[in-house]
């Protein structure tokens, strides 16, 4: 069986991909390594790979941008990986940060959080391209009226998540490398 071993910076990132792993790949198992944040993640991501050896597992390092330059973190990445051994490890950026992929499915908010009215705004502008804002966290916590909390939050909102209508163009990223890697 495949195994998809995730290299993520924070807790939320490891309960959206528990929920959303399974619906998607049936006939794979994977694996969440958790860091203590960005700076804990680079720092730490060079031993972690180099001493994962289990045969045929593959490696997905996910990371937020935030609000630094997302080709120099990916370049960054891909540097560690290749100093790793680890050269075929996908990295994937999260555009700005892990929230974006939710307002990119308000309905599975709604669904997820039980904060009614919310699927109507998905077509408003301001949701059309998620990606661009610099706080989606203060966004989504203003829709869900500050019910949202990251960790128990990602997973509600994970488990309701349609993954071909999500607007955000990070998250369509995240996805079609997943099934490259997965394929491969």
């Amino acid at each position: 069986m495949r195994e998809i071993v995730f290299f993520l910076e924070e807790r939320s990132a490891e309960a959206l991909i528990d929920q959303i792993f399974p619906r998607l790949f049936k006939d794979a198992t994977h694996r969440c390594v958790v860091f203590e944040g960005k700076q804990d993640l680079e720092r730490q991501l060079e031993g972690k790979l180099r001493r994962y050896l289990t045969p045929h597992a593959k490696f997905m390092i996910l990371r937020d941008q935030d609000s630094g330059d997302c080709k120099s973190i990916k370049a960054r990445l891909l540097k560690i990986c290749k100093k790793a051994d680890k050269p075929e490890a996908l990295v994937r950026i999260v555009c700005r940060e892990l929230e974006s992929w939710y307002l990119g499915d308000l309905a599975a908010v709604e669904r997820g959080l039980g904060c009614k009215g919310l699927t109507s705004q998905q077509f408003k502008a301001k949701f059309k391209n998620p990606d661009k804002h610099n706080s989606a966290k203060q966004i989504l916590q203003e829709l869900t009226n500050n019910s949202y909390r990251e960790v128990p939050g990602s997973r509600a909102i994970g488990s309701h998540m349609n993954f071909k209508n999500n607007t955000s163009t990070s998250f369509q990223a995240f996805l079609s490398g997943l099934e490259r890697l997965i394929a491969s």
